[in-house]
């Protein structure tokens, strides 16, 4: 019988295959990658098409596209640890710098429940690329065309302060009551925030409290639910 961390390793195993696979007929708007949850600061150990969003092999997991549900079903997976089975998120929209996608997530758990691997797909369906090809052809004669540029991948303090910024502007800058901190903390968890390390410190920082402030608003949004966050 084989141990949790076995389970895990040929999990991993088949799942890089199965990746490897479905990239040699994937096209070039589809983004496959597969995310080692323990290590959520480095997460990406394989990816297909990472031009898509600008990852790689270790980038965070927090370089997602904004409303992954991917986040909200992790944190599931991590409070409900009773079977094994695959919890699978199929065909969400997400969006990515004003781009809209496609997405698909499935996270799996080993033998005694927990979550340790998740596989997503991203399908950029805007097609921005080819419509800005299409107006090309009614630039005046002689026009230097615009060349086709793609953001480089952000660092990790960058995608947190882009996180929670997003955050204080939908919930309200300023004097925040309690009220529209816990919004604010909502969409940082939403945003997978509280999954890295680090995460509950600079959202303490941004809204003006304690991080055991954050832990109790965070029991507040999940019930009686433990808070799955990192220290």
């Amino acid at each position: 019988m084989m141990t949790p961390a076995e389970e895990r390793q040929l999990t991993f195993a088949v799942l890089k295959a199965a990746l490897q696979a479905l990239a040699s007929v994937a096209p070039s708007n589809v983004e496959i990658l597969l995310h080692d949850l323990e290590q959520p600061e480095r997460s990406v150990v394989a990816i297909a098409n990472g031009q898509v969003s600008g990852r790689q092999v270790g980038s965070p997991i927090i370089a997602a596209p904004e409303q992954d549900q991917g986040f909200k079903a992790l944190l599931q997976a991590a409070r409900d640890q009773h079977g094994n089975t695959p919890l699978v998120l199929p065909d969400y929209p997400t969006a990515l710098k004003g781009r809209s996608l496609r997405s698909a997530t499935a996270i799996f758990r080993d033998s005694t429940g927990q979550p340790f691997a998740s596989l997503c797909v991203n399908t950029d369906i805007t097609g921005l690329d080819a419509a800005f090809a299409f107006l090309q052809h009614f630039q005046a004669l002689g026009a230097n065309p615009t060349p086709l540029t793609h953001d480089a991948p952000a660092d990790m303090p960058v995608l947190m302060a882009e996180i929670i910024q997003a955050a204080l502007q939908r919930s309200g800058q300023g004097r925040m009551n309690k009220q529209a901190k816990v919004e604010a903390v909502r969409m940082m968890q939403d945003r997978g925030l509280f999954i890295v390390k680090g995460g509950v410190e600079k959202a303490a920082e941004a809204l003006g409290v304690t991080r055991y402030t954050i832990y109790n608003y965070l029991e507040q949004l999940r019930g009686e639910h433990a808070p799955a966050v990192r220290d």
